[in-house]
């Protein structure tokens, strides 16, 4: 049995579409969105209830506090143990999200270079006096590739990605593998893609749709939980605008009206970063989602 990985843009319907290839092939569903693996952070990424998951085990979901950082290689190695366990079973995996970096992490074998204290802590410094948007700047200029995948407001890695660059005199995307996956050499991908217009409506309503099921109780709740010590949690999209209005710096009307301007942003950026990858199948709005992820899956499968 093929891994199946299914990805593509924020507010695309990833979610649904798992659930029901799940249903299929009595598979069990591995998350890979960066925000999801917190607990407590339900409304501001989307993250299905339980009942909601219809009776299908989902893995990496829930796993860290908001107040502790989650790195690219815990990541892998956990979510391939997942594959590992779920296999074992005679289950499916089934890889879902869009974190791109994520899910080439699982299917492909990266390289991640060792740190310098000295280096980061020049680099923070930096941070300080100068700033993130000069910093995120300097990175487009060294690796625009690395500064389409990183959110341009997360410090903490467009500071690695500089780590790396100076400690291998290499861009940051140079550590990443071409679309050759050793790992998972049968694995199936495929991308759901939305016509813009569409796309931001859908996210728009989504955001409108959050603050009406409680989302500013929900980041209350989580401050008090200790949000903000932790490095990424505070960084989401929408968490993020809602502490700086529990701040003062924006309005509530500001962080809404900012959270869909950032999502928007982000979700282009995403459907940049999957473009990329040519093993890839699209399946688009204009056709039966569900059927056409049949026909891809049943040809695979029939080949091998």
């Amino acid at each position: 049995m093929s891994l199946i990985v299914i990805c593509g843009a924020t507010a695309t319907g990833k979610s649904d579409l798992a659930i029901a290839l799940a249903q299929q092939f009595n598979g069990e569903i591995i998350n890979a969105d960066s925000m999801q693996i917190y607990r407590g952070m339900d409304i501001g990424t989307a993250k299905l209830n339980v009942s909601q998951r219809q009776g299908i085990p989902h893995h990496l979901l829930d796993v860290l506090n908001v107040d502790q950082d989650s790195t690219v290689a815990w990541y892998q190695s956990t979510a391939r143990a997942a594959v590992t366990d779920i296999e074992s079973r005679g289950k499916r995996a089934i890889v879902v999200g869009g974190t791109g970096l994520y899910i080439k992490s699982i299917l492909d074998e990266l390289n991640f270079p060792d740190t310098d204290p000295a280096v980061r802590a020049s680099l923070e410094k930096e941070l300080e006096s100068i700033g993130l948007n000069a910093l995120f700047e300097r990175l487009e200029k060294l690796d625009p590739a690395a500064a389409i995948a990183i959110d341009r407001a997360n410090a903490r890695r467009v500071i690695r990605a500089l780590e790396v660059i100076e400690i291998t005199g290499k861009p940051f995307t140079a550590n990443l593998p071409r679309e050759v996956s050793t790992r998972f050499p049968d694995a199936v991908q495929l991308g759901l893609v939305m016509d813009r217009p569409t796309l931001d409506e859908r996210i728009s309503a989504r955001v409108d749709r959050m603050w009406e099921q409680g989302f500013l109780a929900e980041v209350d709740g989580l401050l008090e939980a200790g949000i903000t010590n932790g490095r990424t949690a505070q960084l989401a999209l929408g968490y993020s605008q809602l502490i700086a209005f529990r701040k003062g710096v924006i309005t509530q009307d500001q962080a809404r009206e900012e959270t869909k301007r950032a999502t928007r942003q982000y979700a282009r950026r995403q459907e940049t970063w999957f473009s990329r990858d040519e093993r890839i199948k699209w399946i688009s709005t204009s056709e039966p989602r569900f059927e056409s992820a049949l026909a891809h899956l049943e040809k695979l499968d029939s080949a091998q």
